[in-house]
């Protein structure tokens, strides 16, 4: 049994789908690990890792949407607004999705759905550098 361990960088122009399924893949690909799983892991408190529709960009949009309605800026029930407006709710919707996911390796490949991609989901307005971390155990 092996395992690998990467770190790599993306950034963001503010809130959003951003996909890095092409970092990570290729990444794998470069291990020669056959059989196994990865883990891909954000580790930050105001952003996301989710897998997602990559076909229709509409549900990018709907889905940003929805969590925009879902959890609204300037709810004056928020404490904590330390870095301004969008502070808590980057918070409360990163806790509702979630900082990692770990996706299957079969061949040396990604085991991602026809229309399946992995995407950093970006809950800030500003722009930010955000790291990403992979971690693949296999032989």
């Amino acid at each position: 049994m092996r395992q690998a361990n990467h770190q790599f960088s993306t950034s963001t122009s503010g809130k959003g789908l951003y996909n890095i399924t092409y970092k990570v893949k290729s990444w794998v690909i470069q291990q020669k690990i056959s059989s196994g799983l990865l883990t891909v892991f954000v580790p930050h408190t105001s952003a996301s890792i989710i897998i997602q529709e990559n076909a229709d960009p509409d549900v990018l949009h709907d889905l940003a949407n929805f969590f925009q309605q879902l959890v609204p800026e300037g709810d004056s029930n928020y404490l904590h607004h330390s870095e301004g407006l969008d502070d808590m709710p980057a918070h409360i919707r990163s806790a509702l999705t979630q900082t990692q996911v770990s996706i299957p390796i079969n061949s040396g490949n990604l085991l991602l759905g026809t229309w399946q991609d992995v995407y950093l989901f970006e809950h800030r307005r500003q722009p930010h550098t955000r790291k990403i971390d992979l971690h693949l155990i296999g032989e």
